[in-house]
């Protein structure tokens, strides 16, 4: 269970604001960028107990840290990539180097490091990814080769070399995925070990606060001790068991790099009059650049929350609501910032504002921790599963508890979701009926439209419960107009892209029988009212983010 409450949980955000706004100035953010420089001492003071104590989150109260929940943990996430995704990665780097032990760890291990983490500081980083083995942990090729004494193995020789390694080169503590001749294992490895080195710096495109370095290994000596979990073979379980949760932090990260875009371009559009008004009043101005991303961010915030309170629960599992946590928050996030660029116009293309460093930096949330395409590969290969063991059903229940909010709540825009929903079950039997998910596009493209369609549903489940989630900014009625119109978009793309699909993959004899069974003409008749509602959240967008 959470151990922190709401209330001092957001005592926690009030005061990493408050040390970002005395510390963390922009301008010492565009110098360490320009010079691709790594902020060492401004990370140490961040994890200091009696400063800010960022690290101690992840580490369990047992051990001398806050037991932070998922919760927690994302909202510092979120909070941190609004100053600067680069700082945001550097403390990331910890949380996710931790995962390895705090999920396969021995209760002695877990007592010895984690307490050192806590009381030393340390940095943290996770060696996993290698040249041919990124996104996919396969083809894994470093080796720990047994040190044997006396007939028992008595520690490792580690061999081999990681390369996009985040703290890379400057973490004290790493977390190292092998081949045992056990099988894929983590080990523990601490920086200046014989034979260890670490590589320079990466001259990245962005998140250039961000230390990123490849590592290397000439037969580094680790006791036995530092096999995390003691048992070989294990490393794979162990990585896989935290994906819904890392993937989510990530999701988190790209939520709040985009949010941070997107407000600079409202204040922006707030002050810059054209045309006898301000631009943030130009209809147009504000439909297509700026009011779609923060409806796209709402619903997704209720995404991760939704997720985020499963994993409190269950503390790992949930991979395929972790990829579509990330697939969708970070694509959010970098559109919106793309567009931030383009609503600042040429201002928004100078360093001088920051509109055009955070699209620099928020593209990598599309990257790190899977790729978008292994996203969309991930979300549709556990959906398709349920779809098969449901009978095709998952997607029709789905669509009948729409229906449910939708009689007790019939302002969201749940019955055009339904059938969004009922159009999806139909589309991913068609495919299984003309086996078109042998095309990888077309299974891309499934994970696309179930990422869309799942984000949508979050969102309605939430109002529907007549709640807003924590960090939101806005009235329960706006809430309301924003989940209609993504609930209607998101039945619309499903049902029109659905189509598309089906009819350039398949052989479709009968057409007109494909489109009645999209659902589209239902859904077409539940369309009207978008235009108003995105105008109600444009006013309230130019109202809550004028400075």
């Amino acid at each position: 269970m959470p151990k922190i409450d709401a209330v001092t949980r957001e005592l926690m955000l009030d005061s990493l604001k408050h040390y970002a706004k005395n510390k963390i100035s922009s301008d010492f953010i565009r110098q360490c960028d320009a010079k691709n420089e790594f902020p060492s001492d401004l990370i140490k003071d961040m994890y200091k107990k009696d400063v800010l104590g960022v690290n101690l989150l992840l580490i369990p109260q047992e051990y001398g840290g806050l037991g932070g929940s998922t919760t927690d943990i994302y909202r510092i996430c979120e909070a941190l990539a609004r100053v600067d995704l680069g700082i945001a990665t550097s403390v990331f780097a910890t949380f996710l180097g931790s995962d390895p032990l705090s999920v396969g760890g021995t209760p002695e291990q877990k007592n010895y490091w984690f307490s050192r983490i806590a009381k030393e500081s340390l940095l943290v980083a996770y060696g996993a990814t290698e040249t041919d083995a990124g996104s996919d942990l396969v083809s894994l090729r470093t080796r720990a080769e047994h040190v044997v004494e006396n007939g028992v193995v008595k520690g490792y020789k580690i061999s081999g070399s990681k390369m996009w390694i985040s703290s890379g080169g400057v973490a004290d503590l790493y977390t190292v995925l092998a081949l045992a001749p056990g099988g894929p294992s983590w080990f523990l490895v601490e920086r200046g070990a014989p034979g260890f080195t670490q590589d320079v710096h990466e001259d990245k495109h962005g998140i250039r606060l961000a230390n990123t370095a490849g590592l290397s290994f000439d037969e580094v000596y680790v006791p036995a001790f530092n096999l995390i979990g003691g048992k070989e073979g294990q490393g794979f379980l162990q990585a896989q068991a935290v994906f819904g949760y890392t993937r989510l932090m990530v999701a988190a990260l790209g939520l709040g790099a985009g949010e941070e875009a997107i407000e600079i371009a409202v204040d922006y559009a707030n002050h810059r009059v054209q045309a006898g008004g301000p631009l943030s009043e130009k209809q147009g101005y504000m439909h297509k650049l700026i009011t779609p991303h923060y409806i796209r961010f709402e619903a997704a915030r209720a995404f991760i929350d939704e997720t985020a309170k499963k994993l409190d629960v269950s503390n790992h599992g949930q991979a395929t609501e972790g990829a579509i946590a990330k697939y969708f928050a970070s694509e959010a996030g970098n559109r919106a910032a793309e567009d931030a660029i383009q609503a600042l116009g040429g201002f928004g293309y100078t360093k001088e504002f920051p509109v055009e460093k955070i699209k620099r930096d928020v593209k990598i949330t599309c990257i790190y921790e899977g790729t978008s395409e292994i996203m969309e590969m991930t979300i549709y290969r556990g959906r398709w599963q349920e779809h098969l063991k449901s009978r095709g059903l998952y997607y029709a229940n789905m669509a009948a508890e729409m229906d449910a909010i939708n009689a007790k709540t019939p302002d969201l825009g749940a019955d055009a979701l339904a059938c969004g929903l009922r159009g999806l079950a139909k589309l991913l039997e068609e495919c299984r009926v003309q086996h078109l998910t042998r095309h990888q596009y077309v299974t891309f493209k499934l994970g696309n439209l179930i990422a869309r369609a799942e984000v949508a549903a979050a969102f309605c489940r939430t109002l529907g419960k007549g709640a807003t989630v924590e960090g939101c900014k806005f009235d329960l009625e706006t809430l309301k107009a924003m989940c209609r119109v993504n609930a209607k978009e998101a039945a619309f793309d499903v049902a029109t892209q659905g189509v598309k699909l089906i009819l350039g993959a398949a052989q479709v004899a009968d057409a007109a029988k494909l489109l009645a069974d999209s659902e589209l003409s239902s859904i077409q008749t539940k369309m009207h009212g978008v235009t108003e509602d995105m105008d109600k959240v444009s006013a309230k967008l130019r109202e809550t983010f004028r400075k």
